[in-house]
């Protein structure tokens, strides 16, 4: 099944601690309904010494949230949109918003 939000598309978050803030899709993970999202969800893990980080301590790295909870951002309106898929002419499977705005091409068209 198409995914309404793919990698490096830019979303919005829609519910939760970080509700109204935007970012960049880093990674998806379609088996758990999860998203990585830049500057999002960020807690702190814990880290020992090591070479990599010598003072070892606590650093700061985003967590995953819920596909549910972001949208992708509308270019026309610069907000979240909801997505429906459309297929042209041609076979092409593509992302459009609500108000009838392109987001992306999902699936090429089929090679005969």
């Amino acid at each position: 099944m198409a995914r309404h939000i793919k990698k490096g598309d830019t979303v919005e978050i829609k519910a939760g601690v970080n509700k109204g803030a935007t970012g960049k899709v880093m990674r998806v993970f379609p088996d758990k309904d999860r998203v990585l999202v830049e500057g999002v969800n960020l807690a702190y893990k814990h880290v020992r010494p090591s070479q990599k980080n010598p003072q070892g301590g606590r650093i700061r790295i985003e967590r995953s949230i819920h596909i549910s909870n972001v949208q992708p951002v509308n270019p026309k309106s610069s907000s979240g949109s909801r997505v429906r898929f459309q297929a042209d002419a041609k076979g092409n499977k593509k992302r459009v918003a609500v108000d009838g705005t392109e987001i992306g091409v999902v699936t090429k068209a089929a090679k005969k």
